[in-house]
């Protein structure tokens, strides 16, 4: 069984002590903790896998030294800031009056009203681990022709099976800056996970966001601005779901790092604390761009925000996904996110994933039999779970998945032909469980294409790239060879060995080929010398001719795997390259007058020890590539095309010149608090604030040809500070709101029941009897909020979308080579006493190939929420100036076109703002 078995592992390890271990009635020493859990000191490091023996025995001498009594130290110790606390919101906004789902909510109404409450828990619960051939499965409502739903990973490609493509990650999507390849991808993903029986995919990635460096998904997701990582995930979305398989849009929100983001022993999960601004301009807009493309499903995250557990966080959920951003699709947790039954149903949770509780493979669940036990007694209201039950089967009726959907034909769970049908079990039925159908067809051409329009080129003196055949070549490094243990050989990928693809985790799927760099470059070379190891070798002879590719990366990914000693985060290898590759570059510098270092990261990767010397003449940024890394690198080399990829996050010169609040927060006793202090000031933005030059700012990108710009400004829309007010809400569906009769989650008579599978159905359903005991979250409530003004529609208000300005830029190749062009506009407000980022990206477009001597003329739009800020006070978006400069150029640092809302002129020569 191969399913998140790392999750699930560190999940158990959450179970042996309470979260808070407020219990303890002795010293708060290492010591103490470890005879508790009957662990040696390495047994400790090795089981948690996170926590540093000097922080930890430093923060226990802390406490002693404090003078508390034990229950006053645990309490205190690792709260959330006053000012960060949760609000609640209650009820949950039922779904139903966005006009776009009226039809699927109207075929979902006729049939959960002919639900059993058996069936309407069956489909919010799943079964649990390992009890199905996906990820992640529900129940069923087969009598009513819906069966259970497969829930798979991941956001590059269908994971834990065979005959599918692996394709380039996240980020090297968002480094094409080509909104074209971003849908074209997800199209492709979503044939491939229809062609499986997927009924939802979990992609893509929109948080974390890249708030912080070392964080160790970042890589899921498509850049560290909410401009670029929105219209990644749009784009991806509407991809995905014009296949008809439900885009999964995750993690909501604030999980920024892998340490600590879940529940571990002695500690309870970080709590990301985000003010109001910072969450609606940064954090939660590629979440209101995903809504507004009609996602059908959005994940929460396994930490806490602002103090309250994602998945049953009702101002997340209910407050700000539901009804602000007017979301119609359903709520699921993270795998083992959800922590109470009653308190995740109330605070808007739809589904609750895998199923089980705290301690899987158990039979113990939140939900399933304990749901159907809490609508008995009252505790849940009925229209809670008809609202949740709905939202489901809309999702499934708006991509059409009651029509001639594809059968689950592949099991997560094995690659053999047969095997256990659900192996969670004690004892499983068998059976056929993998078919082996190829989904491929010729998508091997889009991922080659993402793989190659991400390659950005940062370094290119004395124009010696690209390559001619009959260079003599020395290539250097492991990461230009597979992995000589097989290019699937370490689960999930959680190894560092071999051309870096794909970071690990669940974020991962199987390679059906991995084209590796060397086999590439010896496809097209003459005369190649490979030394394939991150090892320089002691004897070389070398010509002035001979031109050396130095191969070097950086990995990181989930934390249920540890790597290197990086938990997840890049924790001990920080921002530098990995297995010693910044000495590799140093050293072939050293012997060769030409180098050419080709990285493979999964972020920005520190490039001082060796940029500036003399003999490294080129350097290409190939991210994560992929199945496809050799043979688009291969044509990027050789110039069979141009580079025209762009940095999807700033290349500092040092990690100091970041905050210290994008540091990653370590160990501390109680809860690790993630606080948010920078506010709007992350990557680009902060370093322009402070007015740090990075090595390469985010948005660079070199080409083999040259670009020039000329621009002019056309007014579409009137500048007021507040859009226009938002329609209320329409209709939604309505039930009877009697409780159902008990028999109804009755054990069938004729069920052969399955041990440890999660059952909606209870021994004795006839004694349940209404109770009024229930201890309900503070700030609970059946009255239902006024409609939020910047609600109205999926996404938000839909005047947010009224077009304000268009900007006309002719791009024409000045150069000698056929290439294509990245346009970035930036927006400077001008005359206001708002505080805002100096520039800030609001809109972008890629040409197409344009030929030497060749123009095209793309139109970037300014939306009115482009101009505008959220205020805090009336809860809107609001315009605060209309005097405005908008900065169009190839790069954030690169920006001396301008146009401006005064005079409604464009002018080129212009100083660049940062």
């Amino acid at each position: 069984m191969r399913s998140r078995i790392g999750v699930i592992a560190l999940s158990l390890i959450s179970t042996l002590l309470p979260p808070t271990f407020a219990a303890v009635n002795d010293t708060d020493t290492l010591e103490y903790v470890l005879q508790k859990l009957n662990w040696t000191t390495e047994e400790y490091l090795e089981k948690i896998g996170r926590l540093n023996l000097d922080q930890y025995s430093q923060a226990a001498a802390k406490l002693n030294a404090s003078n508390l009594t034990t229950e006053k130290r645990w309490t205190l110790w690792g709260s959330v800031p006053d000012e960060y606390t949760a609000d609640p919101y209650y009820p949950t906004p039922p779904g139903g009056w966005i006009s776009e789902w009226e039809e699927s909510y109207a075929k979902a109404e006729k049939i959960v009203s002919q639900m059993t409450l058996a069936e309407k828990v069956n489909l919010t619960s799943g079964t649990g681990l390992y009890m199905g051939p996906c990820v992640g499965n529900t129940g069923t409502a087969s009598r009513l022709g819906i069966r259970g739903f497969c829930l798979e990973d991941s956001a590059l490609g269908v994971a834990l099976t065979h005959n599918q493509t692996a394709f380039p990650a996240g980020i090297t999507v968002g480094a094409t800056w080509n909104k074209d390849l971003m849908y074209e991808r997800g199209a492709a993903l979503g044939i491939e996970a229809r062609g499986k029986g997927v009924n939802i995919q979990l992609g893509p990635t929109i948080g974390p966001i890249g708030r912080k460096p070392r964080g160790g998904r970042n890589w899921e997701g498509f850049g560290v601005d909410p401009v670029l990582q929105a219209w990644g995930g749009a784009q991806t979305i509407k991809g995905m779901q014009d296949q008809g398989v439900i885009a999964c849009a995750k993690h909501l929100i604030g999980n920024e790092q892998e340490e600590y983001r879940m529940d571990i022993g002695i500690m309870t999960a970080l709590s990301a604390n985000i003010e109001d601004r910072p969450m609606h301009e940064l954090y939660l807009w590629p979440f209101a761009e995903a809504v507004r493309a009609g996602v059908g499903s959005v994940m929460t995250s396994y930490n806490d925000v602002n103090g309250s557990k994602a998945s049953q966080n009702s101002m997340l959920i209910n407050g700000l996904l539901k009804d602000e951003l007017g979301f119609q699709g359903f709520v699921m947790s993270d795998w083992l996110a959800q922590r109470g039954g009653v308190s995740s149903a109330l605070a808007g949770l739809d589904m609750a994933m895998p199923g089980d509780a705290w301690l899987p493979l158990l039979g113990n669940a939140y939900w399933a039999y304990e749901l159907s036990e809490s609508i008995l007694n009252g505790t849940i209201p009925l229209t809670r779970l008809n609202d949740m039950v709905t939202r489901i089967v809309a999702a499934w009726y708006q991509l059409g998945q009651d029509d001639d959907y594809p059968d689950i034909n592949f099991s997560s769970n094995t690659y053999d032909e047969t095997g256990e049908l659900s192996p969670g079990a004690l004892i499983s039925p068998t059976g056929q469980v993998n078919w082996f159908v190829n989904v491929q067809g010729n998508h091997s051409i889009i991922a080659r294409q993402v793989a190659r329009e991400g390659i950005t080129m940062l370094k290119n003196d004395d124009s010696t790239l690209p390559l001619s055949t009959s260079t003599p070549l020395h290539v250097f490094g492991d990461d230009a060879q597979n992995n000589e243990d097989g290019i699937n050989s370490c689960s999930f990928r959680s190894c560092n060995e071999g051309v870096l693809g794909m970071g690990w985790g669940s974020g991962t799927a199987e390679y059906p080929y991995l084209i590796s760099p060397i086999d590439a470059i010896n496809n097209r070379s003459t005369d190649v010398t490979e030394h394939l190891s991150n090892s320089f070798p002691s004897s070389i002879t070398v010509t002035d001719d001979d031109v050396a590719i130095v191969f070097i990366n950086s990995d990181s990914g989930e934390n249920s795997f540890t790597v290197n000693w990086n938990y997840g985060d890049r924790s001990n290898d920080g921002l530098y390259a990995w297995n010693s590759g910044d000495t590799l570059v140093k050293k072939a510098a050293a012997k060769f007058s030409t180098v050419i270092v080709v990285i493979h990261s999964v972020g920005p990767i520190l490039l001082e020890n060796w940029i500036e010397l003399d003999s490294v003449k080129a350097v290409l940024l190939a991210h994560l590539p992929g199945q496809e890394a050799g043979s688009s690198l291969a044509d990027i080399l050789y110039g069979d095309y141009s580079p025209s990829g762009h940095l999807p996050y700033s290349i500092p010169e040092s990690e100091d010149d970041y905050p210290d609040s994008l540091d990653l927060d370590g160990f501390c006793f109680g809860q690790v608090q993630d606080t948010f202090s920078e506010g709007l000031y992350i990557d680009y933005r902060y370093l322009n604030e402070q007015g740090t030059t990075p090595r390469y700012a985010f948005g660079h990108g070199l080409s083999y040809t040259n670009f020039t710009y000329t621009a002019t400004l056309t007014t579409v829309g009137t500048l007021t500070s507040t859009p226009a007010s938002r329609t209320t809400k329409g209709s939604t569906p309505s039930y009877d709101t009697s409780i159902p009769d008990a028999s109804e989650v009755a054990y069938p008579d004729d069920i052969d029941v399955i041990w440890r599978y999660l059952y909606p159905y209870l021994d004795d359903p006839e004694s349940i009897t209404a109770s009024d005991d229930y201890d309900y979250p503070d700030g609970y409530s059946e009255t239902a909020h006024a409609i939020p003004v910047a609600g109205g529609a999926q996404g938000g208000n839909p005047a947010l979308w009224d077009i304000m300005f268009n900007v006309t830029v002719k791009v024409t190749n000045t150069g000698s080579y056929t290439g294509k062009a990245v346009v970035q506009l930036y927006v400077q407000a001008k005359d206001t006493d708002v505080e805002f980022p100096i520039i800030q990206l609001r809109a972008f477009e890629k040409t197409q190939e344009l030929k030497a001597g060749a123009s095209e003329s793309v139109v970037l739009s300014l939306t009115r929420k482009d101009l505008s800020y959220w205020n805090i006070e009336q809860q809107n978006w609001i315009i605060p100036t209309d005097s405005w400069a908008f900065w169009i150029g190839d790069s954030s640092d690169s920006l001396t076109l301008a146009c401006t809302t005064s005079d409604s002129t464009c002018s080129s020569g212009q100083t660049s703002p940062v």
